[in-house]
């Protein structure tokens, strides 16, 4: 049977086992955290994004999670700088044009700080002068960096962004670095 692996994986980790970066490298890797033979992740989480990573030992499982053509919605949670208009956020909803195209529309909402919130390391920069909104936003797409491109297009930059969910599967009840298998059954 297939395996499937529910990570929330923390701030300034790299989304691959080994760091295949500048020699004597010691950024983190999944390694520290999953210590599970021939798994890998399904789609990629950037090193300063946190949350949900889906690891598998089944090809064509991560083939379905991760491929695009699938249009596997994934949910994320970014905090932003400045108080969060409603046009922005409709703007979000009909599809926001990047450089690479316009996006797909997406869901999204403004809502308050959650509650299920870990401390991040180090801490999101705070400036008393300049409020800060929260957004909930689902995608069905996976263009590099795209949350952050699309609410820095609207004018409002991500200050920390977390995925909370993709497709069926959530980190509910993870805390940061922890993991947990999944039924890959639950996709059908």
């Amino acid at each position: 049977m297939s395996r499937l692996i529910a990570l929330n994986k923390p701030f300034d980790v790299l989304s691959q086992f080994t760091d295949k970066g500048t020699e004597g490298s010691t950024r983190a890797t999944l390694s520290k955290f999953v210590k599970v033979p021939a798994v890998y992740p399904a789609g990629r989480l950037d090193r300063d994004s946190e949350g949900l990573l889906l690891l598998t030992d089944d090809g064509a499982l991560q083939a379905k999670i991760s491929n695009p053509k699938n249009k596997m919605p994934k949910t994320y949670i970014a905090q932003v700088e400045g108080d969060l208009t409603d046009e922005a956020i409709d703007h979000l909803r009909r599809g926001v044009e990047l450089k690479d195209g316009k996006t797909r529309p997406a869901k999204a909402r403004k809502i308050a700080e959650p509650k299920m919130l870990w401390e991040r390391n180090p801490p999101v920069r705070y400036r008393k002068s300049v409020p800060d909104s929260w957004l909930e936003l689902t995608i069905s797409e996976g263009k590099n960096r795209q949350v952050r491109r699309m609410t820095a297009h609207v004018g409002f930059p991500t200050l920390r962004l977390i995925r909370v969910a993709i497709g069926p599967w959530t980190i509910a009840g993870l805390e940061s670095g922890a993991w947990r298998d999944l039924d890959p059954n639950d996709l059908k």
